[in-house]
């Protein structure tokens, strides 16, 4: 039987690599073709484990220990487990395992990525970068704070234990700023901060926060500087070391006094919170951010994997650790705050029993109110609430002229504290109390600065991983720029001032910009690009097909929970007056001021900043003013459909051998895959796309077919995108 030589020739270029697909032979011979290097010159995990652990120290980090166990107290307790459990699952998961399946099947940082989703819609990895700069800025100054704290744990006793002392002339008083606050309250504004009263007064730098922002760059810049390579190893201890503290921590608070009372408190639901919108609303907030949506970070780390690699299971399997994380993180701080509120629940009791024995020593009360079991040397809290009663029951003119508090442990455990307020000076407080009190002040420290190492490590992958994908710099030398760069612009942060920028950082940078990220993540892939076409490159890749559950819950169910939540947040933030707690020093307390006009235009540059690549992007590249990028398509993505594409051609050739007709010459044109259609039955032609309509760059160098017989000297040029 006899055939025609089918011969087409594939010019891939891009990513420095140049390759050419021969596709061809005579009936009853192998196809020879040249197929790109198995290894196509990027970096991959050393293991799964590696990889799995960099996606945790990523995930996991400071918010699950200092944010997360706040939110668990104001909402409701044990109650509010039941909306952020109910959010993790039809927002969490599902989008977190979206970021990670396009980074996989692209292989590329979130710049790439969506430009080759969507090239309109390129500005999203752009913001995600400009978000990750503006965060990675202040979050290393949280780790220099930490870093600070760890060094001035080995002294005993702890330097923020009691007031310092102050001489005056043959007298010696205790610093008045912290005989009306605390020590560790002092500690923290004055000794380590040094704190000015209003945002408006700089100040200076702050030299000791600055040495040690100098440090944490150090140190971030290590671990990332050769990229995975060296980030990759050090995962394997900044992401397990705070789980042994955490462990070590909770063994060690439950055998202190109170510990279950804090723990009681903590997971006592509240079920009418259930009710209230604001819980729905900062439990969605929290699993937003919890996760690392939007940041680039987790497209980052998924782009190293292996094209085959089931990121299904690791979506679910790092959404749940970091969910058991923050329950195990808050059933630490609850313990130790439980053991805290005890300690000073007694130290009320002494203090107010001290007053009532004046009282009676001065017959402003009479001995007949005491009840006869009293005893004010071996004074319990019952004792004392009884007490109390009855004095505030006879004396119910008069009373509030004692001034003698109630001394609940209720009320004590009521005291809300959250991020800084909660590290460095509620904990710390407890910590004095604790035996050995500079060894678990040495490792809660070390664990801070490993759960901020790693989500670092994250935010800065988000960074350098899509620039160098986009423009080929060397890797070290644009790493050690980076932390330059960010330094320099940190020292913003270490002035005396820098912990109100810090708060305004926190609150504007990232909230708003990142939610309009993510909700463009997915509508660019369920909507623009399609949520059938999605599931089956998932299909194709995975080996399976994901549940259906999933194409409702990115089409449908996720976008709409996302507008919910863009819609809460802009009207949170039109009621709520900007501003910052500010620490008075004539007051030795905090009060909450308004942002001066120049700071209220900083916090919303803020969020233009992050957002201006989106609007610019679309509009530059609907008017062809920029290119898409289309010639950036990563090497191993080619591989993979290049692959495909010969596969088909060969099978193609053989039916229409096979089926000819004696004397029938085979047609040279192969039959075209339907890439990436609904359900495979729309076959997508090639020469429909346009260079900005989106999807069209992901697969138009690939999905080329001849349509005329050509000699195998011709070249087939793909069509072009830019």
């Amino acid at each position: 039987m006899s055939t025609s030589q089918v011969v087409a020739d594939l010019n891939l270029a891009g990513a420095g690599l140049g390759s050419s697909l021969n596709v061809g032979g005579a009936a009853g011979k192998k196809v020879p073709q040249l197929e790109v290097p198995e290894n196509d010159g990027r970096p991959a995990w050393n293991s799964k484990l590696q990889y799995i652990l960099a996606q945790v120290g990523f995930s996991v980090g400071l918010g699950n220990v200092w944010r997360f166990p706040y939110l668990c107290q104001k909402n409701g307790g044990g109650a509010y487990l039941v909306p952020y459990f109910i959010l993790l699952l039809i927002i969490g998961i599902p989008l977190f395992f979206l970021e990670l399946a396009v980074g996989q099947k692209i292989r590329r940082g979130s710049i790439g990525v969506w430009n080759y989703v969507c090239p309109r819609l390129g500005g999203i990895g752009m913001s995600s970068l400009m978000v990750c700069g503006f965060v990675g800025l202040y979050y290393n100054v949280i780790i220099g704070w930490s870093i600070f704290y760890f060094f001035q744990s080995f002294q005993y006793p702890l330097p923020w234990s009691e007031c310092p002392i102050r001489k005056n002339g043959t007298l010696a008083i205790v610093e008045p700023e912290c005989d009306k606050s605390s020590a560790t309250t002092y500690f923290w504004y004055r000794q380590t901060l040094n704190t000015t009263s209003t945002i408006a007064e700089s100040g200076g730098l702050n030299v000791k926060m600055t040495l040690s922002l100098f440090v944490a760059w150090i140190i971030v810049c290590l671990a990332v500087i050769k990229g995975i390579a060296s980030s990759g190893k050090v995962m394997y201890f900044s992401s397990l070391f705070p789980y042994v503290v955490l462990f070590c921590f909770l063994v060690r608070g439950l055998m202190l006094k109170g510990s279950v009372d804090g723990i009681a408190h903590m997971f006592t639901p509240k079920l009418e919170k259930m009710l209230e919108p604001q819980v729905w609303r900062e439990a969605a907030t929290q699993v937003f951010f919890a996760l690392g949506l939007g940041f680039g970070g987790v497209i980052a780390f998924s782009s190293y994997n292996k094209i085959d690699n089931n990121c299904h299971f690791d979506a679910v399997l790092v959404s749940f650790i970091n969910f058991f994380t923050s329950i195990l993180a808050t059933l630490v701080v609850f313990a130790v705050l439980g053991f805290k509120a005890n300690i000073m629940n007694e130290k009320c009791v002494v203090e107010n029993a001290e007053k009532i024995l004046g009282y009676l020593n001065s017959n402003v009360l009479s001995h007949d109110l005491i009840p006869p079991h009293v005893n004010f040397s071996h004074l319990s809290t019952s004792d004392y609430a009884e007490m109390y009663g009855v004095i505030k029951t006879v004396k119910e003119g008069s009373f509030s002229q004692l001034g003698l508090d109630p001394c609940v442990l209720e009320d004590e455990l009521n005291k809300a504290v959250q991020g800084t307020g909660l590290a460095f000076i509620a904990f710390t407080e407890a910590m004095t109390h604790f035996p050995a009190s500079p060894f678990w002040s040495v490792m809660f420290f070390f664990m801070l600065i490993n759960l901020g190492l790693g989500s670092m490590i994250g935010t800065m992958t988000g960074i350098t991983t899509p620039v160098l994908d986009t423009y080929k710099v060397q890797k070290e030398l644009f790493t050690v720029c980076c932390c330059i760069v960010a330094f320099l612009c940190g020292l913003l942060f270490v002035q005396r001032s820098g912990n109100y920028f810090v708060t305004m950082f926190d609150d504007y940078s990232a909230g708003l910009p990142l939610t309009v990220v993510v909700i463009l993540e997915n509508v660019s892939v369920a909507w623009i690009y399609g949520t059938k076409r999605f599931m089956q490159d998932l299909e194709d890749m995975l080996g399976f097909r994901p549940y259906m559950i999933y194409f409702y819950l990115w089409k449908y169910v996720s976008p709409l929970c996302l507008i919910v939540l863009i819609s809460a947040t802009v009207i949170e933030m039109a009621i709520s007056p900007p501003g910052y707690n500010a620490w008075v020093q004539e007051l030795a307390q905090e009060r909450f001021q308004s942002y001066p006009p120049w700071a209220l235009a900083m916090c919303f540059a803020l969020i233009v900043v992050a957002m201006l690549p989106l609007p610019v992007v679309f509009i530059a590249r609907h008017f062809n003013l920029m290119s898409d990028g289309s010639n950036k398509l990563s090497v191993s993505y080619r591989k993979t459909m290049m692959k495909d594409m010969s596969n088909l051609e060969e099978q193609d050739e053989a039916r229409s051998i096979l089926g000819a007709k004696p004397g029938e010459v085979p047609s040279s044109v192969p039959a075209r895959k339907a890439y990436l259609t609904p359900g495979g039955n729309k076959p997508l032609d090639p020469n429909s796309l346009s260079p900005n309509s989106c999807y069209g760059t992901s697969y138009q160098n690939a999905a080329i077919s001849p349509t005329t017989p050509t000699t195998p000297t011709t070249p087939v040029t793909p069509e072009s995108d830019s």
